[in-house]
């Protein structure tokens, strides 16, 4: 039976594709307003595809 290989953390976010970041102001309830960053590299899956293997071309 094929095994199929383990999904690779992203190198880019380091598994931590979204991120929420504070942009300094309140809302009128006095949660802190936030916005959502994901990473450009995983769109936002925090794995990334195996390389594809190279095959040599028989002769």
């Amino acid at each position: 039976m094929p095994q199929t290989p383990a999904a690779r953390v992203c190198s880019h976010c380091d598994g931590f594709p979204v991120v929420h970041i504070t942009t300094g102001t309140r809302a009128p309830d006095g949660q802190r307003r936030t916005l959502s960053a994901a990473c450009p590299v995983c769109k936002g899956t925090g794995t990334r595809t195996a390389p594809a293997a190279l095959v040599r071309a028989g002769k």
